[in-house]
C-alpha cells in the first residue's frame, strides 16, 4: 500500500477552502402568507402572455410578409444581373457545381435544375442560416456582407418567380425550412 501523503501548514492555504453552510438556512421554506398584490401581477402577466401570443406571428406569416416586402421593393444592380443570365450559364454552373462532388446527389433525380441549385443554396451554411428568411432576403443579405453568392441563384428566384406570376409562390422558403416547420396531425 502507498504511503499516505502528509500535509504540509503551507499548502493548506492554497488549496480550496471547506464549503460552509452555518449561517444559511438549507431548508426550503414556503410561503405563508398569501399577497394580493401578487394575484394582481398574475392577472396582469397571463393578459399580457395572451395578447402576444394573438398578436405574434408565425414564421410562415412573417415569410410570407418578406416575400410581399422583397417584391415591392424596386430593382437593383444584382437583379439587372440576374435577369442577363442564361439558361446555358445556370447549367454551365449546375455542372460545375456536380463536377466538385464526389458522388451523384441520390434522390433528386425528378427534380429540375432550378430546384436541385435552390437547394443546394438552402444546404450552404458559409451564406447563413435558411430558416426563417426568404431565399431571395438570405441572397441579398449575403451579397451585402460580401460572402459572393452565386449569382445563377438570383436568376434562378427570379425565373421561378415570374413563371408564377398570377399565384402565390411559395418557393421563396427553403426547402429545409418547410420540413423544419411541419406539423403533422396523427388521428
Amino acid at each position: 500500500m502507498p504511503p499516505t501523503r502528509r500535509k504540509s501548514a503551507q499548502s493548506s492555504g492554497h488549496a480550496q477552502p471547506t464549503l460552509s453552510f452555518h449561517s444559511k438556512p438549507t431548508k426550503v421554506l414556503k410561503p405563508t402568507g398569501s399577497a394580493p398584490s401578487n394575484k394582481k401581477s398574475s392577472k396582469v402577466g397571463s393578459a399580457l402572455i395572451e395578447a402576444i401570443t394573438e398578436d405574434a406571428p408565425t414564421s410562415e406569416v412573417a415569410l410570407r410578409q418578406q416575400i410581399k416586402t422583397e417584391a415591392a421593393k424596386p430593382k437593383d444592380e444584382a437583379d439587372l444581373r440576374a435577369e442577363k443570365v442564361t439558361d446555358a450559364q445556370i447549367k454551365k454552373y449546375w455542372r460545375k457545381e456536380e463536377e466538385v462532388r464526389k458522388a451523384p446527389r441520390v434522390h433528386q433525380q425528378d427534380l429540375t435544375i432550378h430546384e436541385k441549385i435552390l437547394r443546394h443554396f438552402d444546404l450552404c451554411s458559409q451564406f447563413g442560416p435558411c430558416i426563417g428568411i426568404a431565399r431571395a432576403k438570405r441572397w441579398k443579405r449575403a451579397n451585402s456582407l460580401g460572402l459572393d453568392p452565386p449569382i445563377e441563384v438570383l436568376a434562378v428566384l427570379i425565373r421561378e418567380k415570374e413563371k408564377a406570376k398570377g399565384k402565390e409562390w411559395l418557393g421563396q422558403r427553403a426547402y429545409l425550412d418547410e420540413l423544419m416547420g411541419s406539423r403533422y396531425i396523427v388521428d
